[in-house]
């Protein structure tokens, strides 16, 4: 057996799917990565409709600076604002926000620095009668339960700040956890009047992205849970937070949220435009307490800000800057939902696996298949891949609905392509190899359909016409060679055109002879006849070139013909030279031993049983018995009436 070799056209098609592959399965520069992020972006939006009755954003946007103005604001008047927030008995209150420096612009506050600078005692006892924003800001925080940020710092730090314990049930495991050396966080008065203490990190991907809040994370040698947790935990009224190992996952009160190794929330991307019904300007509820009050009763409320002079905005999951509190948010409605898309191992796996499967088997179809199955095949896998990333995310599993589909549409293109320039390449090879040989419609309808002549070979019925010119031999020894050559190309153009004209196939020249097969390489009705029909106008065509000067001249003999109807093999032939489309058969044989019998019978055609029976006798002569060689039996051979 012969090897296996693919054609070019396939190992183009291979090649292009397998860099493909190498690349997305070697990921530099975190290409897989972004590739699934940014597919899981555009494929998932959370609702937030649900969520506004559960959370809600007080909002500091540009509005509440032109009110209170600019920031930083006084700790009375951020105070202010936190106490109006407390008076509506939220569920939970989480402040976007860090506060890691005592206060320095209150009343109290200069006093002690003056006390301080001049070494005054009078001034140090007069602070405490003056306002204190530190005091005012402590006070208005214990007013409700509150959770104050923390960001991990890269030197280490004194572990003084308090943390909520952790309880493990298990032996968890978490890798991939973010770690820090130290950490910053308010001022101790600040701290102790808080009830949690949570992180305000927010990672960004490779491509800079934001789309990860931390829900654990070990700063300075602590455990420490993300701000939403601690929202959460608070509005659940829990002591503390819970690890399980089986399955990996953080309890949160009543709330169980799902953990992968590293410990960090995937948030789903929300849309903007439901964002109005979840937040609260800060200057409409400083203005109208009363009125607000109760988009904010029972709720977990973050207070953070929009304005982009808070410098809380950050490149989010679509490109655009979001605000940090708006992403807060969609992590405590994460968390609330016990919704953290994960992906574990069994699933990258299958994940692998399934686009090398899914890259092989549209490059497959594309290769094997006509382009509008192909391409039908293509669509559907790549809209079935992308349908099953998005059902899994809304399981809670992440799969990459980029990636996968991508390189199958990759190589999908690359296996059109290739069989489009192989097709291309096969039609101008077709179009070489018959247009002398058939009529153009023929020619037009095998390159619109190329598939329907077999070219390896087939058993098909042909009629078959061989002629010849009678004396020629003695003719070429007379003759000079250049007027030979130039009655030949005249005489054997006449007769190739006129069997082209009547949709025969001219299926070889040997020397002044033309060999004709008419039903090949397509079919044809009723192709007794029409080789009957072209017999009769070659004869007039060999007339006509006997009748020129030059052919008086050199003395062009008959034109003498042979035609029957028989099975013969037709296809390519040539072995490793050149390849010709012909046909062999007993048929072929018949109508050359047909042509030379017309000189013992004096006729022009000769026709043998088998064609005479289909064009018809009526239309015929009949010459009688014949023996021809190679056959056992005589055959019945018939000519046409003389020409009028």
């Amino acid at each position: 057996m012969p090897p296996f070799r693919p054609s070019p056209a396939a190992r183009f098609a291979w090649l292009a799917a397998g860099l493909g592959l190498g690349l997305w399965l070697a990921s530099p520069a975190g290409l897989r990565d972004t590739l699934r992020e940014r597919a899981t972006d555009l494929l998932h939006t959370t609702p937030i409709e649900a969520g506004a009755a559960q959370v809600m954003v007080v909002d500091i946007d540009r509005a509440a600076l032109d009110r209170i103005g600019a920031w930083p604001w006084s700790r009375a008047s951020l105070a202010a604002l936190l106490r109006v927030v407390a008076a509506a008995r939220p569920a939970a209150v989480a402040l976007d926000m860090l506060v890691t420096e005592p206060d320095r612009l209150s009343p109290a506050a200069l006093a002690r620095r003056l006390a301080a600078l001049t070494g005054r005692e009078e001034l140090a006892g007069l602070a405490a009668t003056l306002e204190d924003g530190d005091r005012l800001l402590a006070e208005a925080i214990a007013a409700a339960p509150t959770a104050l940020g923390l960001l991990p710092e890269q030197h280490a730090t004194e572990a003084s700040l308090p943390a909520v314990p952790i309880l493990l049930r298990g032996m968890v495991r978490l890798p991939g956890i973010g770690t820090a050396p130290g950490v910053q966080g308010p001022i101790p008065e600040l701290a102790a009047a808080a009830e949690g203490l949570g992180l305000l990190t927010l990672d960004a991907d490779a491509d800079g992205r934001v789309r990860r809040v931390p829900l654990l994370a070990l700063v300075g040698g602590v455990a420490r849970p993300g701000l939403a947790v601690e929202a959460v935990r608070l509005r659940e009224g829990a002591g503390a937070l819970q690890l399980e190992a089986d399955p990996l996952s953080l309890v949160v009160g009543g709330q169980r949220v799902p953990l992968d190794p590293g410990a960090t929330l995937r948030l789903l991307p929300t849309d903007p435009a439901g964002w109005p019904a979840r937040s609260l300007s800060a200057a409409a509820l400083l203005a109208e307490p009363e009125r607000f009050a109760a988009r904010l009763t029972g709720r977990i409320v973050v207070v953070g800000g929009s304005a982009p002079e808070l410098g809380g905005l950050r490149p989010a999951a679509r490109g655009m800057a979001v605000p940090s509190v708006q992403l807060q948010a969609d992590a405590v409605l994460a968390v609330l939902r016990g919704v953290a898309p994960r992906r574990p191992p069994v699933l990258v796996i299958a994940e692998t696996l399934g686009t090398v499967a899914l890259v092989l088997g549209v490059v497959l179809a594309g290769l094997a298949l006509r382009p509008r199955h192909a391409a039908l095949i293509a669509g559907a896998a790549v809209a079935g891949w992308v349908a099953a990333a998005w059902l899994l995310t809304r399981a809670g599993l992440l799969l990459d609905g980029g990636g996968p589909p991508l390189l199958a549409a990759i190589g999908y293109v690359a296996a059109a392509v290739a069989t489009h320039f192989a097709a291309e390449r096969r039609a101008r090879a077709l179009e070489a190899r018959f247009e002398q040989r058939l009529a153009p419609a023929v020619v037009q309808r095998i390159l619109a359909a190329p598939e329907a002549i077999r070219l390896d070979g087939e058993l098909r019925e042909v009629t078959a016409l061989f002629t010849d010119i009678e004396g020629f031999t003695a003719m070429t020894e007379r003759a000079a060679p250049a007027e030979l050559v130039a009655l030949l190309d005249s005489y054997l153009d006449a007769l190739t055109a006129t069997v082209v004209a009547h949709d025969g196939m001219v299926e070889k020249i040997v020397g002044d002879a033309v060999h004709a097969v008419f039903n090949a390489p397509l079919d044809l009705p009723a192709h007794p006849r029409r080789a009957l029909d072209c017999a009769v106008a070659l004869l007039a065509a060999a007339e006509a070139q006997r009748a020129t000067p030059l052919g008086r001249k050199l003395g062009l003999g008959r034109t003498r013909i042979g035609l029957e109807t028989g099975p013969a093999v037709v296809g390519d032939v040539g072995g490793s030279g050149k390849l010709d489309y012909t046909a062999h058969g007993n048929v072929m044989n018949t109508a050359a031993r047909l042509e030379a019998a017309n000189k013992q019978l004096g006729t022009s055609i000769c026709i043998g049983p088998v064609a005479a029976a289909r064009i018809g006798h009526a239309r015929l002569v009949p010459l009688g018995p014949l023996a021809v060689r190679g056959r056992a039996a005589p055959l019945e051979v018939y000519t046409v009436p003389p020409l009028s």
